[in-house]
């Protein structure tokens, strides 16, 4: 650990470069604060976001917008029901060396870039859609017994329109507990509207520039790791994570109710993990619970899955999650 004066001015410059990568994807996305926010927290907590919204609301472009204000490399790849796994990991092929033998040559796919957009990701098939499984958890991907680690940082953002259900495939809740956060986009306010017209129908087109380097990104994540939490704001977290199973005790009446899984400790991972980058932002040098409770929402809807009757009935999980985080004390001491 560092002493108290270095990591002061870590944490300011952690801050300052946080705020300039936000303020330089902002020239180009219009609103969406909260959303950018947790997708950089995300990125730099070295999780994957799903964004769920309908067309047009800029998903694709902030991706793009994200790898050109880090100088990373960039793939966008369009999922589609006929895609199939080698064409997003790619293949062994045969190639011929200089004194005509032949050899199997690993052929890489568009995944191996540092940020890597999954357009439409619910329109491939659940086998393709796995494809993804152990890239995003062991940054590595495994062809004919052969490993190939990943560049850092390695970061997947995917989009799936909340509308069309005609032709999709839900993703499978192993792919969906890879993903740090799912993040809903709404649509843009009036304000934002005139915004996106005088950026999108002028002729001078904003473009975002480098700010900062893939290996800062990777620091950043190390350094927020050393963020303390204190025993009751991590039995807090562990609190709410236990109150989304059905089963257990420290469930709340709707859990009961409507849920059929509740959330797995990824879950609580990612929970603390984004607090104490939320607390670094908030200036201090400690996690709070109120820290916890902001990345309750974006950590925890996709993991938390309703049963039949949470379905006919219209449930959503951010209203389970709401009441879960009415009814677990402050000082709830989740130890078994």
């Amino acid at each position: 650990m560092s002493t108290s004066e270095e990591l002061k001015q870590q944490l300011d410059q952690f801050r300052s470069d946080f705020g300039r990568l936000r303020s330089e994807i902002a020239k180009v996305i219009v609103g969406q604060q909260a959303i950018l926010n947790d997708t950089l927290i995300a990125l730099i907590a070295g999780g994957h976001v799903l964004l769920e919204g309908v067309p047009g609301l800029g998903k694709t472009l902030s991706v793009r917008t994200l790898a050109d204000a880090l100088d990373l490399k960039f793939n966008r790849i369009q999922f589609t029901p006929d895609l199939m796994p080698a064409d997003l990991i790619g293949t062994n092929v045969v190639e011929e060396t200089t004194n005509g033998a032949k050899v199997f040559e690993f052929q890489k796919g568009p995944l191996f870039a540092n940020v890597l957009l999954a357009d439409e990701i619910n329109r491939a098939t659940p086998k393709t859609q796995s494809a993804l499984l152990e890239s995003m958890q062991e940054h590595s991907v495994t062809v004919a017994g052969t490993t190939h680690v990943l560049a850092e940082p390695f970061f997947v953002m995917a989009t799936q329109n909340s509308l069309e259900m005609e032709g999709t495939y839900p993703l499978p809740e192993a792919q969906l507990d890879r993903f740090f956060c799912k993040l809903l986009v709404p649509f843009p306010t009036a304000s934002d509207l005139e915004t996106i017209l005088d950026r999108t129908t002028e002729s001078n087109p904003v473009n975002a520039r480098s700010v900062l380097s893939g290996h800062r990104v990777v620091e950043m994540s190390a350094l927020s790791r050393q963020i303390p939490i204190a025993d009751e704001v991590r039995r807090y977290a562990v609190a709410i994570l236990l109150a989304t199973h059905p089963n257990h005790e420290m469930a709340s009446a709707p859990t009961r109710q409507y849920v059929r899984y509740g959330a797995s400790p990824r879950g609580l991972q990612a929970m603390i993990l984004g607090a104490k980058i939320k607390a670094i932002l908030d200036n201090r040098f400690h996690v709070a619970r109120e820290d916890v409770q902001a990345m309750v929402l974006p950590v925890l809807r996709h993991r938390v899955i309703l049963n039949f009757e949470g379905q006919a009935e219209g449930m959503r999980t951010d209203d389970v999650l709401q009441q879960i985080l009415a009814s677990v004390p402050g000082n709830a001491l989740a130890v078994e």
